[in-house]
């Protein structure tokens, strides 16, 4: 049977005192994963992606999953997936990951016509640069957020007028900084699951009451939405902006003050793939696999 290895993080077990209180997310993604890998033929092994006895050359193939620690240690984190691309089949590529660890390549998106978030770039959130982007993007509720960051991890939202919060509250280095878009506790933030290409599912995730967070640490929830066409056609044109095929894409979308859906990210790197909201979730990516693997590297 073709071995393939599943990056996730030491984190993600329960029996790890340093567990995260959304473990379980892990455990519900490598549920639906495993029994559609096995039946299509591949043995699906997860693995810490930085325990010192994993060897990526005993493996056809490995895919970057729950990770989700690695932007506390991203110099470890892709020298571990460079040593893996030399050794092994990396999903997604290391060129696509390197260009998508920093949400500077929204700046590529924009270029090549994705419906995007006014954003301002800084190289560091300070007092200064958070009252020039009030002027800038012209409102008075901003979210300020890392370049490299994931799960909403040292993120602010700030409103005019308020006490800048304390530096560990905010980026460790360059940030962007976008409006508060009130869409997003009213109506949530849309997730598009494609995988090799294929469309699988849409997720709405919708924050706690008061919150705009909409991950599960934070009270979080999803249910499933059934997209219409023209929101998948916006989601598909955002995904054929992108350079080479990507196993999997999670295309995340908030809807702007124009009433339209516009873009917050496209993860290809260690997306949670909401497998309670696309029952079929794990055949589809199993059949993008067997493509995958097909083509020679």
């Amino acid at each position: 049977m073709t071995r393939i290895a599943f990056l996730t993080a030491a984190c993600m077990f329960r029996d790890n005192p340093a567990a995260r209180a959304d473990c379980f997310e892990y455990e519900l993604e490598i549920a639906a994963l495993q029994p559609a890998c096995a039946a299509a033929g591949f043995d699906l092994v997860p693995v810490i992606w930085d325990d010192p006895d994993f060897d990526p050359s005993t493996f056809d193939g490995v895919m970057i999953g729950t990770c989700w620690d690695y932007m506390e240690k991203p110099d470890a984190f892709m020298a571990r997936l460079e040593a893996i691309s030399a050794a092994t089949r990396l999903f997604n590529p290391l060129p696509m990951v390197r260009w998508n660890s920093r949400k500077t390549y929204l700046k590529d998106l924009a270029e090549r016509g994705a419906p995007m978030i006014p954003t301002v770039w800084a190289e560091r959130a300070t007092a200064d640069t958070i009252a020039a982007a009030f002027e800038t993007l012209d409102c008075d509720d901003i979210v300020v957020k890392p370049v490299l960051g994931a799960g909403a991890w040292r993120q602010a939202r700030i409103r005019k007028g308020e006490p800048v919060p304390a530096a560990e509250a905010l980026p460790p280095a360059d940030c962007m900084i976008q409006p508060f878009l009130p869409a997003v506790a009213e109506e949530g933030e849309y997730a598009f699951l494609f995988f090799g290409g294929e469309f699988s599912h849409c997720a709405r995730k919708i924050p706690a009451s008061g919150d705009y967070r909409v991950q599960s640490e934070y009270g979080g929830h999803e249910e499933i939405h059934v997209p219409g066409e023209d929101e998948l056609a916006l989601a598909r044109s955002v995904l054929d902006c992108i350079e080479g095929e990507p196993l999997y894409a999670r295309v995340d979308m908030l809807r702007g003050l124009d009433g339209q859906l516009a873009l917050i990210e496209i993860e290809l790197i260690e997306p949670y793939l909401y497998p309670e909201q696309g029952p079929q979730m794990g055949e589809t990516l199993a059949r993008a696999l067997g493509r995958m693997l097909a083509v020679p590297a």
